[in-house]
């Protein structure tokens, strides 16, 4: 995106700065479970990389400013990868790291799903799946009619499609050409209880979303420079809004949970800690 907005956090991050970005979001996503004894770790390491590139290379906004009007917004529909997020806000000066470690224990402001009444830099509290794009899609008619230039961008699972009003807020968005609207989509095939073709297939996506009126792109959820190159030429198409199907693999990072939807709220034992650890460190 240009630099409409000027403000301290313009500057982007290189690519490989993003990859270092992301590889340290994963360490301490899995510290923050591993003092915590609980979480959804598998499906944060999966979108580290998308929430990486968003965050240090994308979006404008301003930490010294939250509420600043002219700010890109970040809506993680899928709340209960509130790690990717929390670790994000982190590295970007939001809150200090030692808040990371007290995620989901008595009193903690880090909950297991992303509360913006406690947490700075959090646009808005999710949990409930279904409800990401509606919410993005208001905000970006927010933007139209005040005529601001900030986009809203939208995080959400392949499985998390089920949810009927994902596909209306698909065709008000389209209507009303929302061309200021992003949504990610983190195609992992995977859900809570299996294989998202088991449950209930949502192939094939990108016809659907180009049935609908939007902008389809796809690309390698993992492969930071594709990310960006196709998050910093949007709006390919005026008056239509970007629907980015990302291809990633569950677990990202930690070959033990890698593509097993088994891990979606597993916790790790001390020595595949320990082996997560080994892996991401060997990473250069």
């Amino acid at each position: 995106m240009a630099d409409t907005n000027p403000n301290p956090d313009s500057d982007r991050n290189t690519p490989e700065n993003v990859k270092e970005k992301a590889r340290e979001m994963r360490i301490r996503m899995i510290r923050m479970v591993q003092c915590a004894g609980s979480g959804h770790l598998a499906p944060a390491m999966c979108c580290a990389d998308i929430v990486a590139a968003l965050f240090f290379n994308v979006m404008n906004f301003n930490t010294e400013n939250v509420n600043d009007d002219d700010r890109d917004r970040f809506v993680l529909s899928g709340g209960h990868k509130a790690l990717a997020l929390y670790t994000a806000l982190s590295l970007k000066g939001f809150f200090p790291e030692e808040v990371l470690y007290t995620y989901c224990k008595f009193d903690s402001t880090l909950g297991g799903h992303p509360d913006a009444s406690k947490v700075p830099g959090v646009e808005i509290s999710t949990g409930s799946l279904g409800h990401g794009i509606p919410i993005g899609a208001g905000m970006a008619l927010s933007g139209k009619l005040k005529n601001k230039n900030f986009r809203s961008y939208v995080l959400m699972g392949d499985g998390e499609l089920l949810e009927g009003s994902n596909w209306e807020a698909a065709f008000f968005a389209s209507h009303y050409k929302l061309d200021n609207l992003i949504v990610i989509i983190d195609r992992n095939g995977l859900c809570a209880d299996g294989t998202v073709k088991e449950v209930m297939d949502v192939e094939p996506l990108r016809e659907k979303w180009e049935a609908f009126g939007w902008t389809v792109k796809e690309v390698d959820g993992h492969n930071v420079e594709e990310l960006l190159a196709v998050f910093n030429s949007i709006p390919s198409v005026k008056g239509k809004p970007t629907v980015v199907i990302a291809n990633t693999i569950k677990g990202k990072g930690a070959s033990f949970m890698e593509n097993k939807y088994e891990w979606h709220n597993m916790v790790p034992s001390p020595e595949q800690f320990e082996c997560a650890y080994r892996e991401l460190q060997a990473i250069k």
